[in-house]
């Protein structure tokens, strides 16, 4: 039996989510559930955007459930088209980490995403 894993990221505003992750982080719509789900493909990665008023969105970063790493080949060439973006960084420089480098930002409803530059 294969299973497939599924990213879910619960957002107050699914307007500006699917706009978010559309255009600046290259997801592609899938499919329309309905008015408040959707779920979007990069690559081979599925999520599910769903908006629900029971989203607790916390400025200083202690309420984030999900962590979203997205590959990326040119880690440099992402923080700037990120930068280009005004997108609020966390980690603005490549960092090391055990797979490479990374950096870690947030989406307009505070929650963290990384990219990685796999060795």
């Amino acid at each position: 039996m294969s299973q497939v894993c599924v990213i879910s990221i619960y957002v107050p505003n699914i307007k500006e989510a699917i706009s978010f992750y559309t255009t600046i982080l290259g997801f592609e719509l899938n499919k329309q559930y309905g008015p408040n789900i959707v779920t979007l493909v990069h690559g081979d990665l599925p999520i599910v955007l769903e908006e629900t008023e029971e989203f607790t969105y916390s400025p200083d970063g202690n309420n984030t459930g999900v962590v979203l790493a997205l590959k990326t080949e040119d880690i440099h060439q992402t923080v700037q088209t990120l930068k280009e973006h005004n997108v609020n960084f966390i980690v603005d420089e490549p960092s090391d980490c055990p797979p490479g480098k990374f950096i870690s930002f947030r989406d307009p409803f505070g929650n963290v995403l990384e990219y990685l530059q796999f060795d």
